[in-house]
């Protein structure tokens, strides 16, 4: 195929699919690219509560109908299939399996992933106990107890956030250090709803349809122990969805996010990112959707401008 766009929009979570109605209703020539179908990580998302306009909440999957649905309305044309390169110019072009595209402006929406303890139960259970955001799902597990497995300023700190809701909060680590803040660390230490697991891994998460418990291993006594929880948040890193680019290719910080200023534009011109993939200190439905909306319209002058 081979196609020439006002916009491409790569990636199909709440950042791009703002991003897409905002671009639609400027009536751009805008197509949103998502690899899997839209939705990105909301789709992990058991219940969703904390997003403005739905007090009762509603399903991840719920939301991305929302969202799908709210675009397509404004004449958005999705398209399920993987950007495998981008490349910069005038206009930029972007290598599918099945040809080229051209676009004069490109929004990068393409999100991140968390990484994964890569054990039994984890995958099944995904969404139903076990967790990779506290401030999405911590609310849910009020009085119940929890388990947190990291050791960096997020596992210590979304520890820390979960006690305002758990009545006990376990944090595995599998050394006996942790590489978080000494101002983190104090505050998790201070807390007596916390148990720190020191030289400690997950074995295997436990459960049917919820998480019922964790099997753990203590790596210095090799000692094998069940611990039961209701929920498990997993903090082992997360990495942004840039597959596409060459190293280098765009301005990231040391974990690969991407930099933009504040009208969501890459140093390249005409080459814009919004949502999870971007560097920033907090990723929520509702700063992704923010910045779809900011960088539909960066890219509306761009391309008025072209």
């Amino acid at each position: 195929m081979h196609e020439s766009l006002d916009l491409a929009i790569i990636g199909g979570g709440p950042a791009g699919l703002t991003a897409g109605l905002y671009a639609s209703r400027a009536r751009l020539n805008a197509l949103l690219l998502e690899q899997m179908g839209p939705g990105g990580q909301v789709l992990l998302t058991d219940w969703v509560e904390n997003y403005p306009g739905f007090p009762d909440g509603l399903s991840g999957y719920g939301l991305v109908e929302v969202f799908k649905g709210h675009a397509l309305r404004f004449g958005l044309r999705l398209e399920t299939k993987e950007v495998r390169a981008l490349r910069f110019g005038r206009p930029h072009v972007l290598e599918l399996a099945d040809g080229e595209l051209e676009a004069k402006a490109v929004i990068i929406a393409s999100g991140a992933r968390p990484n994964r303890l890569g054990v039994a139960g984890e995958g099944k259970l995904t969404g139903k106990g076990v967790s990779f955001c506290a401030t999405c799902d911590g609310p849910f597990y009020r009085t119940q107890v929890v388990a947190v497995v990291g050791g960096g300023d997020s596992a210590v700190g979304e520890a820390v956030y979960l006690t305002r809701f758990a009545s006990k909060v376990y944090v595995i680590h599998r050394r006996d250090t942790f590489r978080a803040t000494k101002v983190e660390q104090e505050r998790l230490l201070a807390n007596d709803k916390v148990e720190v697991l020191w030289d400690t891994v997950v074995e295997a998460v436990d459960g049917e349809d919820r998480v019922e418990g964790v099997r753990l291993r203590n790596l210095k006594t090799r000692e094998h122990r069940r611990l039961a929880v209701d929920g498990l948040f997993v903090y082992v890193g997360i990495h942004p969805n840039v597959g596409f680019l060459a190293p280098g290719q765009l301005e990231a910080d040391p974990w690969g996010f991407l930099m933009t200023d504040e009208e969501m534009r890459t140093r390249a011109p005409g080459v814009f990112a919004a949502g999870d993939v971007r560097s920033k200190s907090l990723r929520q439905i509702a700063n992704a959707v923010g910045e779809g909306a900011v960088a539909a319209h960066s890219a509306e002058k761009f391309v008025s401008a072209y």
